[in-house]
């Protein structure tokens, strides 16, 4: 309600051919890349509902039976982590790139979470959980700013708002498949395997896919 009382004076000027392009979703010359780049959010998000938090600390109470004190604290601690390496994005970016960034930082993170079950004890699976927080959140900046930064500044609430309902959309559908397996002893370290395996083929598909189409402010330097 609050956005709709906003003006158009919020919105970036538009270029003078812009009115007079076809539009489809308020995208027009960047609707192909846009909805690339949706499909493989898509499939990240999907890939991330299979470990929420809340099922991650399901798997460690059954698991290895710790507190929810300790709980708590794991997630304080992994969350503190999480904003931390969001941060640190911006330094990165500026060295390698912004899908680098991405893609170098995401695909640790992902193995880390493949390894977390495989881990025999508590404390071990709780340190690899933090280090797995600790990178896991340096692509969500990153990624942000090159949906913005390849299409016309007129596409950017379009863009992000296509990219955004993706995202939601893909999230929607595997916290659901999550707890079946997670309620089924033998199954319960299926999803990490599910959540870091699809990661890590959203990974390699967004470097085949745009490794060679630079944000504009990276083309210039």
């Amino acid at each position: 309600m609050i956005f709709a009382l906003l003006s158009v004076a919020v919105e970036a000027p538009q270029g003078q051919s812009a009115n007079a392009l076809p539009s489809r979703w308020g995208l027009h010359r960047s609707h192909g890349v846009v909805f690339r780049l949706s499909a493989l959010f898509a499939l990240d998000a999907f890939s991330g509902g299979f470990v929420v938090q809340s099922a991650v600390a399901w798997w460690f109470y059954i698991r290895f039976g710790t507190s929810p004190a300790m709980l708590g604290a794991i997630f304080f601690g992994a969350n503190i982590l999480a904003g931390i390496s969001a941060l640190t994005a911006t330094w990165i970016a500026r060295r390698i790139g912004l899908i680098k960034t991405m893609v170098y930082t995401h695909l640790p993170s992902n193995v880390l979470l493949i390894l977390v079950p495989f881990l025999p004890t508590e404390t071990w699976a709780i340190i690899v959980l933090l280090l797995r927080f600790s990178i896991s959140q340096m692509d969500v900046p990153a990624r942000q700013s090159y949906t913005l930064a390849v299409v016309a500044p007129e596409e950017r609430s379009a863009a992000s708002g296509v990219t955004g309902v993706a995202r939601s959309v893909g999230a929607a559908f595997s916290p659901a498949l999550a707890t079946i397996l997670f309620g089924q002893p033998a199954w319960m370290s299926v999803p990490f395997f599910l959540a870091g395996g699809l990661k890590i083929v959203y990974d390699l598909l967004l470097y085949y896919s745009f490794a060679t189409r630079h944000a504009p402010e990276e083309q210039k330097t």
